[in-house]
């Protein structure tokens, strides 16, 4: 690229140096400096006697000495970093002198600083100058190069004098124009330029040995070629152009047509001075010659200084000098040119920012942004350069180069700054571009995403509304927001598309349901969640899904709340698709890269994707592309909810609702509440279908319904039963549950009540063994009403019988009973009082003579007690009771006629004969009469024992006389 196409910018403020003394200001005017170099924040300045002088920032001398006694200073090298400074001295009569000094180490005597090394340069012994000079930074390895053509390499530790060998490694004819380093993978290339070429060769490393090797056929000048310490390159500057040479030989190259004096860098630019032209053949230069004299030769013979900017393609600074050029450096962070009249001139590049206003005011926007890159501008202040340019481009009306620019500065853009410019409608695909990036970037709000899903609605673009909702990668705009504008437009396949993909499944169910109409894919996409989101869906739509899907949303609550609910799983079955143009092919595609497929419409590959509506909505039909896999079905692992959550779903459902009960109650682990819960509602279910008008099944309901309340251990309330059984004139559940609980006198008065005469003596015959007062409610029941005792029939005189035969009834209880109407006759009777006569004189008899028994036995026992005790009594026994051998002295005799020996008795006899004890005979029944006395004595106080026993009697009158022959009844006597 020719330097005449780059745009030219005064990038450097320019200005001359005037140093601060006059000692400093003369050696500048008299032109002594032989060479400078800088470094280590110092200026050193050779001079032609051999005098180094070291300048501070000010310019000003502030050291001075003799580094060469003969010859001048034509070179010099200052380490940076380091206080070495090596001294190159040229007398053309000896060989060139290389000095070290340590400038930080001063000679005690002298002060000057101490010299740490000597080396003369060996050229063969001819006297050529020295053309070209460089040196590692590490001072291990030197070249230098002769006008002669040769070029001397000096190796060795110069720094601690420990002695260098040289070494000449190229010998030419041509003069050497230049020498420079590369120290690259450890391998040192040393390059030289000649008049006439560019070498290079191995100096240390892998290839070391090995002669030159021509990298170009054309050469430079003196001064010509210098190294980029950033990125190794060689720079080498000829007439007509800037080239650049790298490890593989010649780079990239930059045609700049004139002469070349000298070339340099400075950070990033490349600073060339190209000396005055030697002739000129112009006649109006000639002319002005003529009438400007030597003024105008001065103009003419001006030389031009150049700072280039090779990468950015543009030229940072140009100027013309009257005087030429003699020598370049940098030094704090300025770049100065020293020209041969000895003025210095400083070069310092103004801020980034002042770069980039300057570009600004030129609009060359471009060129100001690859200045950003490389200055390693943030990408914050890049993009205001992007919206700047974005902003001149919209000005021009060149919208969509506008649009690129905004796109790039979109991460701190406001976008509604952009937004507000391309509103207007023939610019709604430029919005749609900045919309969709706002995406990319996550940096779009609600009203964003609105904006573009109607500016897609606008265009009715189909493929990019669903290239927008099935982009990869993270969610890139705000769901809720899309899902509700797609339900809108009527793109439901979209939007239920968006809620599958994120796993918003309330919001899948409710299109599927309140837009698509689609119940039976909504019932099947519940069954396919983890039963933790199944719930809360199938609860919210249950009375729907029961309306449109009966059956198999039965069962769905079956599986749930029984604990049996396993997520429905599908696989691919692989098939060969036929390739489809278009945007089918696209959908095709999606499709296959989903990771949960579920049967739904909205992810068949064939779907129509036009906008559907409520009346146009297809149900797509299967392509057998998904299946279920039972082997993927796993057990639950979940709390089923207690079945009561649910009743409310069956309203006006009643038979899917008994299905429901039916199947839970089949269920194990049920709760105690659960249990009371579903057989209650079932019952009632039982009893609300057999009272339904058009149901011509009353009787197997009602069947059904006593089946379920006559199991053992129903946990139904009584209460409840009774209640809904009378709601429901369900009389068998009334008597089954008062019969389970005991309430048989409650049946029997319940049919008297409603003066069922069958009842009542089905009844009497059922629950009478086990509840006899039901006879004399009966015996009332049926003389209650002359038609009650006509359906009765023989079924009085069978109470009486019985009444009769258990003592249920005093016949004076009876009489008064049948007495209370007019409806029984004595002769109903009759045979009943006279067994009842009959007996009870039988019984008076019987009685008179026990007690007449009784009282001869009680006479007899008190005559004899009274002869015991007053008339002397006979013993005529002569055996022994107890041994049974015959009575021998002492012998014993008791009152109740027993004799026995003294010995067997083993008694003490008393001193008047009287023995103490009982008879051993008569001793055990006595023991035992006097232990049932106790007892009756003891009892006579238990008055709850009495009262008891009479409860229990079915005749009073004999207890009573009983417990009064035990004493109950006596009055306790005061001693």
């Amino acid at each position: 690229m020719a330097l005449s196409s780059w745009k030219t910018f005064d990038f450097f403020e320019v200005s001359p140096v005037n140093p601060p003394d006059d000692e400093s200001k003369a050696f500048f005017e008299n032109n002594e400096i032989s060479c400078v170099c800088s470094g280590s924040e110092n200026i050193f300045l050779g001079s032609y006697d051999g005098i180094v002088r070291i300048l501070s920032s000010s310019f000003k001398i502030l050291r001075t000495f003799q580094a060469h006694d003969t010859g001048s200073i034509t070179h010099m090298k200052q380490v940076e970093g380091t206080s070495l400074l090596v001294t190159i001295a040229e007398d053309i009569s000896n060989e060139p002198v290389l000095k070290v000094w340590a400038l930080d180490k001063p000679v005690k005597k002298t002060g000057l600083p101490t010299c740490q090394s000597t080396l003369s340069i060996q050229n063969g012994r001819k006297p050529f100058p020295i053309s070209a000079f460089t040196a590692l930074d590490d001072l291990s390895q030197l070249a230098v190069g002769f006008a002669n053509g040769s070029v001397t390499v000096v190796r060795g530790d110069l720094v601690h004098d420990r002695g260098a060998k040289q070494r000449t490694v190229y010998e030419s004819e041509e003069p050497i124009t230049g020498v420079e380093f590369r120290d690259e993978s450890r391998v040192i290339t040393l390059y030289v330029s000649t008049t006439s070429r560019i070498l290079k060769l191995v100096i240390s490393g892998k290839g070391q040995g090995q002669g030159a090797r021509a990298i170009e056929d054309a050469g430079c000048a003196v001064g010509c070629m210098t190294l980029d310490g950033k990125n190794g390159d060689i720079i080498v500057v000829r007439d007509d152009a800037v080239y650049y040479y790298g490890i593989d030989g010649r780079g990239p190259c930059y045609a700049y047509d004139g002469p070349k004096s000298l070339v340099s860098v400075f950070g990033d630019y490349i600073v060339l001075v190209s000396p005055p032209a030697s002739t000129t053949s112009s006649t109006k230069s000639n002319t002005l010659r003529r009438f400007g004299g030597a003024q105008a030769d001065v103009l003419f013979n001006t030389s031009t200084f150049t700072i280039l900017d090779t990468s950015l393609h543009f030229i940072a600074h140009s100027e013309s000098l009257v005087s030429q050029v003699k020598t370049l450096f940098s030094i704090w962070g300025d770049l100065f040119a020293l020209t041969q009249d000895g003025k210095i001139y400083r070069y310092h590049e103004r801020s980034l920012q002042q770069r980039l206003e300057i570009m600004y005011q030129r609009n060359m926007f471009v060129a100001a942004i690859n200045l950003a890159q490389k200055s390693g501008m943030d990408v914050q202040q890049q993009n205001v350069i992007f919206r700047k340019y974005g902003d001149y481009q919209y000005q021009r009306q060149d919208f969509d180069g506008a649009m690129q620019q905004y796109l790039k500065a979109i991460d701190n853009t406001e976008p509604s700054q952009v937004i507000r410019k391309f509103l207007d409608t023939q610019r709604i695909h430029n919005l749609i571009e900045f919309l969709e990036e706002l995406h990319e970037h996550h940096k779009a709000t609600a009203d964003h995403t609105t904006l573009l899903l109607n500016c897609y609605a606008k265009l009715k673009d189909i493929e990019k509304l669903e290239r927008f909702i099935k982009s990869p990668g993270d969610l890139k705009f705000d769901l809720d927001t899309a899902i509700s504008m797609c339900r809108q437009g009527g793109y439901y396949e979209q939007a239920a598309y968006l809620a599958t993909k994120h796993s918003e499944h309330e919001l899948v169910v409710d299109i599927l349901i309140e837009d698509s109409k689609k119940y039976a894919e909504a019932l099947q996409y519940i069954w396919h969640l983890e039963p933790e989101a199944a719930y809360p869906n199938l609860m919210k739509y249950a009375r729907v899904l029961l309306e449109n899907c009966p059956n198999e949303s039965t069962q769905l609550f079956i599986d749930y709340f029984t604990g049996q609910y396993q997520q429905k799983k599908d696989v691919v079955v692989p098939q060969v698709v036929a390739q489809q143009p278009g945007y089918a092919a696209g959908a095709v595609n999606a499709v296959q890269n989903l990771k949960d497929l579920l049967p739904l419409p909205y992810m068949n590959p064939s779907a129509v994707t036009s906008p559907a509506t409520q009346g146009n909505v297809a149900v797509a039909v299967s392509d057998g592309q998904l299946i279920e896999n039972p082997d993927q079905l796993t057990a639950p692992s979940y709390t089923p909810p207690q079945p009561r959550t649910a009743f409310s779903s069956f309203v006006d459902h009643p038979d899917e609702f008994i299905v429901f009960l039916e199947a839970c109650l089949k269920g194990k682990d049920l709760k105690e509440r659960d249990k009371i819960d579903l057989y209650t509602t079932l019952f009632e279910m039982y009893l609300h279908k057999s009272n339904e008008k058009r149901g011509a099944n009353r009787e197997e309901w009602e069947a059904k319904a006593k089946k379920l309340i006559e199991g053992k251990d129903i946990p139904i309330d009584t209460s409840n039963v009774l209640l809904l059984s009378h709601l429901s004139d369900f009389r068998d559940g009334t008597t089954l549950v008062r019969e389970q609980a005991g309430l048989r006198f409650d049946i029997f008065r319940s049919y008297t009540s409603a003066k069922d005469t069958r009842g009542a003596i089905k009844a009497l015959k059922k629950y009478g063994p086990e509840e006899p007062q039901l006879y004399p409610a009966a015996l009332s029941y049926f003389t209650s009403d002359p038609k009650i005792l006509e359906e009765a029939g023989d079924e009085l005189d069978a109470v009486l019988e019985k009444i009769d035969e258990d003592g249920l009834m005093a016949p004076l209880q009876v009489i008064q009973t049948l007495s209370t109407n007019a409806v029984a006759t004595m002769g109903m009777v009759k045979t009943y009082l006279q067994q009842t006569i009959e007996r009870e004189r039988k019984e008076i008899a019987s009685n008179r003579r026990l007690i007449s028994s009784y009282r001869n036995e009680t006479t007899d026992k008190r005559q004899e007690m009274a002869d015991l005790s007053s008339k002397p009594q006979t013993f005529n026994n002569t055996r022994c009771a107890f041994c049974g051998s015959p009575l021998t002295l002492p012998t014993v005799h008791f009152m109740c006629k027993h004799s026995f020996h003294q010995g067997c008795l083993n008694m003490e006899v008393g001193e008047n004969g009287q023995v103490e004890g009982a008879c051993t005979v008569c001793k055990k029944d006595n023991d035992t009469i006097r232990a049932i006395r106790k007892a009756q004595d003891e009892s006579a106080d238990r008055h709850d024992m009495f009262l008891d026993a009479l409860a229990r009697s079915h005749d009073k009158f004999s207890t009573i006389s009983e417990f009064f022959g035990r004493g109950v009844m006596e009055v306790p006597s005061v001693d």
